[in-house]
């Protein structure tokens, strides 16, 4: 039996989003100190925004509201695997940081995707 989905917190995307954020401002701290207001806000700017907005449109009532929160999701998601590219082609982080990060950017990607798909095909009433 399904338990039931109570708030964000209980949904698996939110926690590895949330994951990906532990592992992105971990890895950040270690980057150049002139990238203080670059990459590392730009970054950490992205992958906050990636469960901040799960957590925004689990919260909506209406179905358009909540896929456009899921979509901001996403589109915050593309923009870290930009990041990640470019630190990768600045030599920032090494293959072992890639293979850690890349199966979380899959991964939330998947799901997010699932998850619109499930609201944009939920009954509306």
């Amino acid at each position: 039996m399904k338990e039931k989905i109570e708030c964000f917190e209980d949904l698996i995307v939110w926690r590895r989003s949330h994951e990906l954020s532990l592992l992105i401002y971990k890895i950040t701290k270690i980057f150049p100190s002139d990238e203080k207001f670059g990459l590392i806000s730009q970054m950490r700017r992205a992958v906050v925004s990636i469960s901040a907005n799960i957590a925004e449109g689990f919260k909506r009532r209406g179905f358009k509201d909540k896929i456009n929160f899921y979509n901001i999701s996403q589109s915050s998601l593309t923009e870290l695997h930009n990041y990640i590219i470019l630190v990768k082609d600045l030599k920032y982080i090494d293959q072992n940081s890639l293979d850690i990060i890349n199966p979380y950017l899959k991964e939330i990607g998947k799901m997010l995707n699932g998850f619109i798909s499930a609201t944009e095909g939920y009954p509306k009433f």
